[in-house]
């Protein structure tokens, strides 16, 4: 089986260890982070919007032929768009980027949030004793960030606080420095969480102090 590929080296997964460790001392809320390279394949609705804007400009070029009196049989044409069907698809599988480019922002941000509920809930975020995980989460092919925050968190933080730690990332990520970005975002959740949950003289560490890439 071929060793997936990682973003962060070693080193940066090290750094963005310690700097939850660093940062959990002082709350008692836990903080995860997890990185992916893309939320969704989309080859089904890249495909579809190629396969529409095909049979949409059929016509238009059957139109064009008969305009400059070219005569082509209809067998040629269809297999024309044939062809033209299996290149795209092709093309579609070879290059993601070219995927991620064809599909509305809307439905990137709308898988990429979907990506992020779910991770959130596949490592126990959830499931922490005072509710009182959070979930940095940072898929790079929609340029998306969304920091999830369990009930107890929701309650007494306003989501613009949120906000701020969001766009810290995005201009990492932006610079293509990725491990700073969470390096600085852990820390800012981790002032933000020991405002309102301060650490107890019990502070168990109930997740794993760690970045995940999928």
């Amino acid at each position: 089986m071929l060793r997936k590929i990682r973003t962060l080296t070693d080193e940066e997964h090290a750094r963005i260890a310690k700097a939850i460790r660093d940062a959990e001392r002082s709350t008692s809320g836990e903080i995860y982070c997890v990185l992916t390279r893309s939320s969704d394949p989309y080859l089904y609705p890249a495909g579809l919007i190629v396969a529409l804007a095909i049979l949409i400009l059929g016509p238009f070029l059957a139109l064009a032929l008969r305009h400059w009196w070219i005569s082509v049989d209809p067998v040629v044409f269809a297999a024309a768009q044939l062809a033209a069907f299996a290149a795209a698809g092709a093309l579609l599988i070879a290059f993601r980027g070219l995927r991620v480019a064809l599909v509305p922002r809307a439905l990137k941000y709308r898988r990429a949030h979907e990506k992020a509920q779910n991770q959130f809930f596949a490592h126990n975020i959830h499931v922490t004793e005072g509710r009182t995980g959070v979930l940095i989460f940072v898929s790079l092919a929609e340029r998306y960030v969304e920091i999830v925050a369990d009930r107890e968190i929701d309650a007494c933080v306003e989501q613009r606080v949120w906000n701020e730690g969001v766009a810290m990332m995005l201009e990492h990520a932006r610079r293509g420095t990725l491990a700073d970005g969470f390096v600085e975002t852990v820390g800012y959740a981790g002032e933000v969480l020991a405002q309102h949950f301060p650490a107890g003289r019990l502070n168990p560490n109930e997740i794993e102090d760690r970045l995940t890439e999928i």
